[in-house]
């Protein structure tokens, strides 16, 4: 599988940092092509543009002449022809990094991502992705996200931004609570990210779960 990868935490030394590396080895050893993107270590501009803020009618074609940055338009062309998709972040209120979010913004636009023929009309997602892992970190307790919280990123990933763009299946997995964690927690949550890796990305299509009623597992702040 062509498999494109999001990174977005903006520690070098973070457990998020080590998560993705761990997860890129075990899918470029089960022979995966990865094409991955560190949004921090790129520098990549979140801010959407006026420019951009278009919503409906455009083709692939346009949507790509119409990144003149060369960042940009590499982030379009290689999530345009994914089959795969990985991602790593830290639930930070309840939603990613701004930066995540703004790659949202930038990158998953009309004629990328989805097809809209009216602005308030259905959705035609346009992604070929068969199959998406979203990986978390969180210092929050399952308990207190259960009861207080809900689980804001599920809304966001799996109600929202996958389904809206024609993503086929998700998983979504949160180590935690990450402070405080020993070195053998850490060591066994990076074995278990291999593990997810292998089972998501599997050759088997029906190796995730479908977007509409996915497996996941809550998250929420800072590791």
């Amino acid at each position: 599988m062509r498999i494109f990868s999001l990174l977005a935490h903006p520690r070098p030394n973070s457990f998020c940092h080590a998560i993705s590396e761990r997860a890129r080895q075990a899918l470029s050893m089960a022979g995966h092509a990865i094409s991955h993107h560190d949004l921090y270590a790129e520098g990549f501009d979140p801010c959407l543009t006026a420019e951009e803020a278009y919503s409906i009618g455009d083709t692939l074609e346009v949507a790509l002449s119409r990144a003149d940055d060369p960042v940009l338009h590499s982030h379009r062309t290689e999530i345009a022809h994914a089959d795969g998709l990985l991602i790593v972040h830290p639930n930070w209120w309840g939603k990613p990094p701004a930066i995540l979010a703004g790659w949202l913004d930038r990158v998953l636009v009309p004629g990328v991502a989805y097809r809209l023929a009216a602005a308030d009309g259905m959705p035609e997602g346009l992604l070929s992705i068969r199959q998406a892992l979203v990986l978390n970190t969180s210092d929050t307790h399952a308990e207190r996200e259960e009861r207080d919280l809900g689980d804001p990123l599920e809304l966001i990933w799996g109600r929202c931004v996958l389904p809206y763009c024609g993503v086929q299946a998700y998983r979504r997995h949160i180590f935690r609570p990450v402070v405080g964690s020993s070195d053998a927690q850490r060591l066994a949550w990076l074995a278990e990210a291999e593990s997810l890796c292998g089972a998501a990305f599997s050759n088997d299509r029906g190796a995730g779960s479908d977007v509409s009623g996915c497996e996941t597992h809550a998250a929420e702040h800072r590791a």
